[in-house]
C-alpha cells in the first residue's frame, strides 16, 4: 500500500503545483494564502485522531521539526512561483530525492535493491534533462537566460533542501514513536502561524485583501494539500523512505504535462527524454 498512497501523493501534488503557479501569477498575498492552505488543512483531518500508543514526545517533536521545514519549503515555492515558470520550478523543487536517498541511507539506515538504485539514476536524469539551457529555458513568460543568477531559482533551490529535510523528518520520527495523524495536524498549525508570521514581517499591507480570489484558491489548495501530507505520511510510515519519496517527487512529470496544457510551456527534446526516463524511473522504485 506505502506505493499506492505515495502515487496519490504524486498526482494531488502536480494538481497542487498548478494551482500555485496559477495563485503566484499575480501580486497575490503571500503569508495569508499560507494561512487558509492551513486552516483548511486542519479542519480536513481532524477527524483523524491519535493511534493507540503514540509517543507525545516524539510527536511533539517531529510534528515541529517537519512543520517547520514544510511551511518553509511552500513559502519558498510560492515565491518562486511568482518568478519562474511552473515546470522549472517543480523539476528544480523535486532536486530533493538527490538529498533524500543518501540521507535515508545514511540517517535511517535503510536500504536499496539494485533495481531501486538504477531507478534513483533515472530519476537524477530526468530532472537533469528538464534543467533549463540557456535561452531555451523560457516558458510562459518565465526567460531564464543567467540561471543560477536568479533569484527565484535559488528560491526554489532552498526550498528543495528543505523538503528534504521534512520528508526525512517525518519517517525519522514515525520510526521512533511519532503518530502520523498528530504530526501533520502539528504541521497545519505551522502553516497556520508561519503564514501569520510571513505577513506581518513581509506583507503587512496584505492583511486587509481578502477577497474571493484569495479564499478560493486557498480553499482548493487547502484540500489538496491535506491530502497530499495525509497520504505521503501513510506512505512513510508503511515504506522505506529512500523508495517512496523519490516516487512521490515524480510529480513534476504530471505537473509538467499540465503545465503545457493550461500554461502553454515548450515541449523540447530534453523534456521527452526526461518523461521517458522518468517513468521507467517510478516503474523500477515502484518494484
Amino acid at each position: 500500500m506505502a506505493i499506492v498512497y505515495a502515487l496519490i501523493c504524486l498526482l494531488l501534488t502536480a494538481v497542487n503545483d498548478i494551482v500555485f503557479k496559477f495563485y503566484a501569477r499575480k501580486p497575490r498575498p503571500r503569508g495569508l494564502f499560507i494561512m487558509l492552505i492551513g486552516i483548511i488543512w486542519i479542519l480536513a483531518l481532524l477527524y483523524f485522531p491519535p493511534a493507540a500508543g503514540w509517543n507525545m514526545r516524539q510527536t511533539l517533536l517531529w510534528g515541529g521539526i517537519s512543520g517547520i521545514f514544510s511551511v518553509g519549503a511552500n513559502i519558498l515555492l510560492i515565491e518562486a512561483m511568482g518568478k519562474e515558470s511552473a515546470g522549472m520550478c517543480s523539476t528544480i523543487y523535486r532536486l530533493n530525492l538527490v538529498l533524500v536517498v543518501p540521507g535515508a541511507a545514511v540517517l535511517l539506515h535503510e536500504h536499496l535493491a539494485l533495481l531501486q538504485y538504477l531507478g534513483v539514476l533515472l530519476a537524477i536524469f530526468a530532472i537533469s534533462a528538464f534543467m533549463p539551457r540557456g535561452k531555451t529555458a523560457q516558458t510562459h513568460g518565465a526567460s531564464s537566460n543567467s540561471f543560477l543568477a536568479r533569484t527565484g531559482v535559488w528560491m526554489v533551490l532552498a526550498a528543495a533542501i528543505m523538503r528534504a529535510g521534512m520528508g526525512l523528518s517525518y519517517r525519522y520520527g514515525f520510526l521512533h514513536g511519532a503518530d502520523r495523524n498528530a504530526v501533520v495536524q502539528i504541521n497545519a498549525l505551522f502553516w497556520i502561524f508561519g503564514g501569520a508570521i510571513y505577513t506581518l514581517l513581509r506583507e503587512p499591507e496584505t492583511l486587509r485583501c481578502w477577497n474571493r480570489k484569495l479564499l478560493g484558491y486557498g480553499a482548493i489548495s487547502g484540500l489538496l494539500v491535506a491530502g497530499i501530507v495525509f497520504f505521503m505520511a501513510a506512505s512513510l510510515q508503511l515504506g522505506n523512505a529512500a523508495v517512496v519519496l523519490p516516487l512521490q517527487q515524480m510529480s513534476f512529470l504530471l505537473t509538467f504535462a499540465l503545465s503545457v496544457w493550461l500554461l502553454k510551456e515548450k515541449i523540447t527534446v530534453w523534456s521527452i527524454a526526461a518523461l521517458t526516463s522518468g517513468v521507467g524511473a517510478i516503474l523500477l522504485l515502484a518494484l
